[in-house]
C-alpha cells in the first residue's frame, strides 16, 4: 500500500483546550525538540550523509517520548533513500517531519482543529467513543474502493466512501492480525444509506459508521443527525457521481489547505479516458502499473473511475462499465 497508517509546544504547559497529561506533553515536547535539531543537523551535513541506523535509532527515542506517529514517518525514511529520486524524497519528508514538529511546538496559535490534527499525527489517539459521540453525516455513500496492507503480522483495510449528495469523501480503517477476518459489512460497488461520525481534524477525512438506515437499526442511530438523503429506498448502486479533473484537484487542494500532512483522499473522476501512465490528464503514481484492465473496459471512451489521490499521483481503484457494473481495479 502506497499510503502511511498514520494517521503541544516547547513550553512544559500542554497546548490550550487538549487533554494531554502535563508528564506526557513534557516528553513529547522533548522528543520533537530532538527532532528538530536533528532536522537541523541532516540539512547543514548534506543528504548523503543518511544513515538508516541512525534513523532507526531515532524512531526509538521518539517511541520513548510518547510520540509514536512520528516515530513511524522516521522508521519509514528508508523507503525514500532507496527511490530514484530519493534526494527530492527525502527533503521533502524532512520538510513535513519538520512542519509536524513545528506545528506541535506552537500549537496553542494553531486553530482548534489543526491543532488537533497535528496532536493525532503526532500519535495522540482518539477514542471511538469519542467519536461516535460527536454529529454525523446522513448520505447515501458509495463505496468506491478498498486496499489492504500487511505490516508487522497486521493487517490494515481502507475502505473509501463518497457521499451521493454531500459529495464528502470518508475512509473507513479497520485492522485484524495475519489470518483473523475483517469487517466486511462495506462492499466495493455498494450504496449505502448511513450516518458516517469523523474523527475530528481540519480536513476530516477518518470516518466511523454511527449508524445504516438501510439495516435494522443499531444503537448508534442516536447520534445521527441531518435529514434523509433524497430517495430512502436503495436502487443498485449505480456509477457514483463524479467530478471534473479540475474539480477534483480543487477538492484535494482545499484538503492540503486544511491539513498539509494528508497523503490519500478518495476522487471520482468523470469523463476521464485511461493511457498507460494518466487518467485524463492526472499522471498515475509511479508505482501503478499500465492499467491495462481499465484500458479495455475504457476502449477509448470517457469513463468515470473512482481513484485514491497521493502526492506522487492517483491510484486506481474502480471503474463502471456500459451497463453501470462496478469493475475492481
Amino acid at each position: 500500500m502506497i499510503e502511511r497508517w498514520s494517521q503541544e509546544p516547547a513550553d512544559v504547559s500542554a497546548p490550550q483546550g487538549s487533554r494531554v497529561a502535563p508528564a506526557r506533553h513534557v516528553r513529547v515536547a522533548a522528543g520533537l525538540a530532538e527532532l528538530e535539531r536533528w532536522l537541523d543537523d541532516q540539512v547543514r551535513h548534506g543528504l548523503a550523509a543518511a544513515d538508516e541506523r541512525e534513523w532507526a535509532e531515532l524512531s526509538r527515542r521518539l517511541v520513548d517520548a510518547q510520540a509514536p506517529g512520528v516515530a513511524g514517518v522516521v522508521g519509514r525514511l528508508g523507503a525514500a533513500r532507496s527511490s530514484a529520486d530519493w534526494p527530492e524524497r527525502l527533503l521533502e519528508e524532512y520538510a513535513m517531519l519538520r512542519l509536524l514538529a513545528v506545528g506541535y511546538r506552537r500549537a496553542a496559535d494553531l486553530p482548534a482543529d489543526l491543532a488537533r490534527s497535528v496532536r493525532t499525527r503526532v500519535g495522540f489517539p482518539v477514542s471511538r467513543e469519542e467519536v461516535l459521540a460527536g454529529p454525523a453525516v446522513r448520505d447515501v455513500w458509495h463505496v468506491v474502493g478498498r486496499r489492504e496492507e500487511t505490516r508487522d503480522r497486521l493487517v490494515a483495510r481502507r475502505v473509501w466512501l463518497k457521499g451521493r449528495r454531500t459529495g464528502r469523501a470518508a475512509l473507513v480503517l479497520s485492522f485484524a492480525p495475519v489470518g483473523h477476518a475483517l469487517d466486511d459489512s462495506l462492499v466495493t460497488g455498494e450504496a449505502v444509506d448511513a450516518s458516517m461520525a469523523f474523527y475530528p481534524g481540519a480536513s476530516p477525512l477518518r470516518a466511523l459508521v454511527s449508524a445504516r438506515h438501510d439495516e435494522a437499526s443499531t444503537p448508534g442511530d442516536a447520534a445521527s443527525s441531518g435529514p434523509s438523503p433524497a430517495g430512502d429506498a436503495l436502487p443498485g448502486a449505480g456509477v457514483a457521481p463524479g467530478t471534473s479533473e479540475r474539480e477534483a484537484l480543487d477538492e484535494v487542494a482545499a484538503a492540503l489547505a486544511g491539513d498539509p500532512w494528508t497523503e490519500s483522499w478518495p476522487l471520482v473522476l468523470s469523463g476521464v479516458v485511461p493511457s498507460a501512465d494518466r487518467l485524463g490528464g492526472l499522471r498515475l503514481h509511479p508505482r501503478v502499473e499500465t492499467p491495462w484492465r481499465l484500458i479495455a473496459v475504457s476502449g477509448g471512451r470517457p469513463l468515470t473511475v473512482a481513484a485514491e489521490w497521493t502526492p506522487r499521483g492517483l491510484v486506481p481503484l474502480t471503474t463502471w462499465d456500459e451497463h453501470g457494473q462496478v469493475v475492481i481495479l
